[in-house]
């Protein structure tokens, strides 16, 4: 008797997402965490959700007060960064077990043309960041009328 698996491509990116991040980590040095204290790199989830009139940007940063957060804008370009810093302990009997992810992170997002920085706002509110980012006015084409005759102060081609 043979099993059916349902194909979940969700799981499917999880898994090739760890394998980029241990790739990653292989090639930059950077230790894993397993089981042992070890340490691994934190990437905060976040969300992107588009309204009619803006932007919104969620990220979830339990550990870390408003000042640990940076949020800035250059050249369209949204980077959220921090750190959360490692709060574990030393135990009398010299280990600690270690499994919740620690350190710096920096995570960019690419604007649309147009969107004034001094129109976005950012609020942090128990252990989540949201940003707000209007969207820039709509560019419509302008239409240039044609007038008869030649322009004012140039000289016709005859």
């Amino acid at each position: 008797m043979s099993t059916l698996v349902r194909w979940d491509p969700a799981r499917e990116l999880d898994v090739l997402q760890g394998e980029m991040n241990r790739l990653f980590d292989a090639f930059f040095g950077a230790p894993r965490a397993n089981g042992n204290g070890s340490r691994r790199r934190w990437v905060p989830a976040m969300d992107l959700v588009e309204t009619d009139d803006a932007f919104v940007v969620k990220a979830d940063l339990p550990g870390l007060d408003r000042d640990d957060v940076t949020v800035e804008i250059k050249d369209d370009v949204l980077t959220i960064s921090g750190e959360r810093k490692a709060e574990h302990e030393e135990s009398d009997d010299g280990y600690v077990r270690v499994e919740r992810s620690y350190g710096s992170f920096s995570r960019t997002l690419q604007l649309p043309d147009g969107v004034d920085p001094d129109q976005v706002k950012a609020s942090f509110d128990k252990g989540v960041l949201e940003v707000r980012v209007p969207k820039p006015a709509e560019r419509k084409p302008h239409r240039v009328e044609i007038t008869a005759g030649t322009l004012e102060g140039e000289a016709s081609e005859k």
